[in-house]
């Protein structure tokens, strides 16, 4: 039944808004997209059986069109679209499956065309629709009721984040990404309007400095009023709605819907809100998930290094944990040292999200009792050591450039060419990373390169060591302390990066001819001739046996 035309209603909804705001959550547009701005006076229930000649309706209704009950005496649903075009419909509706000729008249005489399952109850939605219509408040409180529960089924389906991304951009019709805590996308549905502009609107996204202020203090947001905050973004007129994704009161992530400022609804802001919550959900879930195959791995990889693992086991085991085991292998040991150290569990974090951006393929585990992380790489077969040397190097350099006041010492150990050899690997690895700390260095040892160092620990006579350095670089530490000079520290700096005077300058963050000039000077006040081959080892040497003699 109509109601009376003088009813309070809501002015100027459009089909859009109908659609995002009473239609059921699974509707899909079939046709005429770019039309659904039409504005809407009301709604009427057609059955395909009725005599529709002689129905009266308003200009500008959404005609609903009821699933058929009677086929041999029902219009046709092209018969349907051409009388909604007669009567100055702004768009029709139909449950469940539309014909191509149909959809091409309706596309001919301009006519939106959605539909709905056909299961559905077209009352219920001719109700909702009213509602809107009559109390848009209202509607808009149940709506965010319903998208709540649709998303947070998704999870409970286990249908993944990525349902979960396409059902808010189903939604929305705009494109929604997923990032996680460093703003890394976990996942994202871009929509056709943002194709071109997108990459730039992606690198504003990733950088740590564009989140909002309020969103920056992981440990607050749970505090932060409204939920949903909006913010242009460099690409005129494109904003986007972000809402930080937040399990046990810390944010774990951030989830943005991003579109023109223009089109950014309420809709959207409950989707962005709703959306957030059904994300921590699924975020919390996945976290579960990791944590006991993470236990079933480190239970597996100890009893590997405890010699208790057949090779069979041990590739039965890696295929469980899509990790081919059969692969040259290569094992990392990494330890924090010094004091205040940061967590076993960022270390980790850390490596593992290095190995992820490296596309590297690697088991991880972190062993709390020893205070290590051990990483077993399927490196390159023709060539291991440089390949795993590369990534323990990425490891490195990403640890100084997030914890420069902090340092870990990284050891590798030899290749193994299969599981029977993982655990001398590590051994090997655990030596080398026990060198790295007595000698105070974050850069990566491997135990191959090592023989030097394992021949110096191994001398009994101090004195004659103590000796060695004094007469190598006793001039140069002189000189040091009498003019504050750093002689001794641009030469370890310049062995530390493989005699390179670019790298050399640019760690020490000094000019290449203020460089040159300490070279020269440390040439002159030392009387050596630092192009000889024999001059540069018996300095290298002397500066290692100067670190070890100081934490022996």
């Amino acid at each position: 039944m109509k109601a009376d035309a003088t009813m309070t209603r809501a002015p100027d909804l459009t089909v859009e808004e109908i659609r995002k705001l009473a239609l059921p959550l699974s509707t899909h547009i079939l046709s005429g997209e770019g039309l659904l701005d039409r504005s809407i006076t009301w709604t009427t229930v057609i059955h395909p059986e009725d005599d529709i000649a002689s129905k009266s309706v308003q200009r500008r209704e959404l005609i609903l069109i009821a699933p058929l009950s009677n086929p041999p005496k029902a219009h046709s649903d092209t018969e349907l679209v051409q009388w909604s075009a007669r009567v100055d419909a702004s768009a029709v509706v139909f449950c469940g499956l539309v014909s191509t000729t149909a959809l091409a008249e309706a596309k001919s005489c301009n006519m939106p065309v959605l539909s709905l399952s056909d299961d559905v109850r077209i009352r219920e939605v001719e109700k909702t629709i009213i509602s809107l219509l009559v109390n848009r408040k209202s509607q808009i409180e149940r709506r965010g009721t319903q998208i709540y529960r649709q998303l947070t089924q998704i999870s409970s389906r286990n249908e993944g984040m990525n349902e979960l991304i396409a059902a808010m951009a189903r939604v929305t019709k705009k494109t929604v990404i997923i990032q996680d805590k460093r703003l890394h996308a976990i996942s994202h549905k871009l929509q056709p309007n943002l194709i071109g502009i997108w990459d730039d609107v992606e690198y504003f996204l990733k950088k740590q400095d564009n989140l909002p202020v309020e969103l920056h203090d992981r440990h607050r947001v749970v505090e932060v009023d409204p939920p949903v905050l909006m913010q242009a973004l460099p690409v005129s007129g494109v904003a986007r709605l972000v809402a930080p994704i937040v399990t046990k009161n810390v944010g774990r992530g951030y989830l943005s819907i991003v579109g023109r400022e223009s089109d950014l609804d309420e809709v959207d802001q409950l989707v962005c809100e709703h959306g957030a919550a059904a994300c921590a959900l699924e975020m919390a879930k996945q976290k579960a998930v990791n944590e006991t195959e993470k236990r079933l791995r480190g239970t597996f990889l100890d009893r590997l290094l405890l010699g208790d693992v057949t090779q069979q086991e041990a590739i039965r085991q890696g295929e469980r944990f899509n990790h081919n085991m059969t692969e040259t292998h290569v094992a990392f040991v990494l330890s924090w040292s010094g004091a205040d150290q940061p967590s076993l569990r960022r270390l980790e974090t850390l490596v593992n999200s290095i190995i992820v951006a490296q596309e590297a393929s690697a088991l991880v585990w972190t062993r709390e009792k020893e205070g290590e992380v051990v990483v077993f790489h399927a490196t390159d077969a023709s060539d291991p050591i440089d390949n795993s040397l590369m990534l323990s190097n990425a490891f490195s350099q990403e640890l100084r450039r997030q914890y420069p006041q902090n340092r870990v010492s990284i050891g590798l150990g030899q290749v193994a060419r299969d599981v029977n050899a993982w655990r001398s690997s590590y051994r090997d690895a655990v030596q080398a990373m026990e060198l790295a700390e007595r000698l105070q260095t974050d850069i990566p040892l491997f135990i191959g390169d090592l023989g030097v160092y394992q021949l110096i620990l191994n001398l009994s006579d101090r004195e004659r060591l103590s000796d060695f350095c004094e007469n190598t670089l006793g001039l140069l530490t002189e000189y040091d302390l009498r003019q504050n000079a750093d002689l001794i520290k641009t030469l370890e700096a310049f062995f530390n990066c493989h005699g390179n005077l670019s790298q050399t300058a640019e760690s020490l963050i000094v000019h290449r001819n203020t460089l040159l000039y300490r070279m020269n000077r440390i040439n002159e006040i030392a009387g050596i001739d630092l192009s000889r081959p024999e001059t540069r080892l018996a300095l290298h040497l002397a500066l290692t046996i100067r670190r070890l003699l100081a934490v022996a």
